[in-house]
């Protein structure tokens, strides 16, 4: 069988990294799976640049092909350019590589897959399905009236309604798929997965990290991964983080690794309060997160509540998890907020109720103050987050219709 295997994210985005290779290396060691084409999407920088796929991967089994937005025009001009070019850019992939399956990771990428079904017929599966047009409305990124909002809604009710199988990520958006009519055989979770090995904890390292930095070795450490704003708090987060601080005291000391410019984030740490010192603000390569989560105590997801954050998995937690760390997360957010509070793992807060944030730090406080905390949160990530459940969804889903193939 040889797969089309879409990425809507570009060959170097940390996104990429994290939940597309570990899939891809499952994937090529399938017996019945022949070739697979890795197909990213290009913006900005990377669209104009050399791309080299990483090495790793079996190079006779994968080859790589990237899909180059056009630049310098506006950003809703550029988006709907993507989704008429591209279609068209596949089916000849598709074509020239007698491509027998799409693999679509992501509802965006899901609605590409679905624009070459119609043409080509090809069959398609989406992982990570989420409700992303509602993710993005209820995040006040889109509006109800924004083209990409209205497509992105009718390509979602198309991949319910002709893809082969769906993975979504939340346990709560197989239930509700199922409340759809769509066949519960056609559904299965799969978390956002974590290569757990890659992110466990290191003493040494997360040792060698506090030295560099001057942080004391007896001093607690937050950590924050991500952007701010879009789905993420921004003014929020750094009020989360100064309610930290004034909770473990004048020796907390923040890590942020943040692809937002450096001097907005040190400039919103010190409206909080935050001294030069007390912070350390960077944009980290994606090999080097591990490291940094070893320096820390407890890491923070501040992610912005809404109804449909029910049905997401946040790689950031399930990273943290790997590396033992309690998450401080919103209350309401995918399957984990259930799994912290059924199993540990963290705290949740909910800004709308504000005691619950003292009552979120004493919980994350009496968790650090448990020896072997990070062994018991380590075996959530485990639980919960290896590509273990991505294979038993690829026998599911995926060798069936490689058996039509054969």
């Amino acid at each position: 069988m040889n797969l089309l295997f879409l990425s809507y994210w570009g060959l170097e985005d940390p996104l990429t990294i994290s939940t597309v290779f570990p899939h891809l290396r499952l994937l090529q060691q399938l017996p019945e799976v022949k070739h697979i084409l890795l197909v990213t999407i290009e913006r900005g920088a990377s669209a104009t640049k050399e791309l080299q796929f990483a090495p790793g991967f079996a190079v006779d089994k994968i080859t790589f092909s990237p899909l180059r937005s056009r630049q310098n025009q506006p950003l809703l001009l550029n988006k709907i350019d993507d989704f008429v070019r591209f279609p068209n850019e596949l089916i000849q992939l598709v074509q020239r590589h007698a491509i027998e399956v799409i693999i679509g990771r992501g509802a965006p990428a899901g609605a590409l897959a679905y624009l070459v079904w119609k043409k080509t017929r090809t069959p398609f599966l989406v992982e990570s399905f989420e409700p992303h047009a509602d993710y993005m409305l209820e995040s006040g990124v889109w509006k109800g009236y924004d083209p990409r909002y209205l497509f992105q809604r009718y390509w979602e009710k198309k991949q319910k309604q002709l893809a082969v199988g769906l993975m979504p990520v939340a346990e709560n958006y197989r239930r509700k798929l199922i409340q759809e009519g769509i066949p519960a055989g056609n559904i299965v979770t799969v978390p956002c997965s974590v290569n757990v090995t890659d992110f466990s904890y290191d003493s040494a390292s997360g040792q060698r990290v506090r030295a560099r930095l001057g942080i004391a070795a007896d001093a607690p450490v937050g950590i924050y991964v991500g952007k701010f704003g879009d789905i993420y708090y921004d003014a929020e987060a750094f009020d989360l983080f100064r309610d930290a601080a004034a909770f473990f005291g004048p020796q907390f000391r923040l890590l942020v690794l943040t692809p937002n410019p450096e001097a907005e984030v040190r400039a919103k740490l010190t409206k909080v309060g935050f001294t030069a010192e007390q912070v350390f603000v960077t944009k980290a390569p994606h090999a080097e997160v591990p490291n940094y989560l070893s320096a820390a105590d407890f890491a923070f997801a501040t992610i912005k509540p809404a109804e449909c954050r029910r049905f997401c998995s946040p790689i950031k937690v399930g990273e943290y998890w790997a590396a033992g760390l309690p998450v401080l997360l919103t209350e309401g957010v995918g399957d984990d907020s259930d799994i912290i509070k059924q199993e540990g793992g963290g705290a949740t807060f909910n800004l709308d109720n504000p005691a619950t944030v003292p009552a979120a730090l004493e919980r994350i406080g009496a968790l650090l103050q448990q020896p072997d905390y990070r062994e018991a949160i380590r075996a959530l990530a485990i639980r919960h987050r290896t590509v273990a459940r991505a294979a038993e969804a690829y026998q599911q889903l995926l060798l069936p219709l490689a058996a039509q193939h054969a």
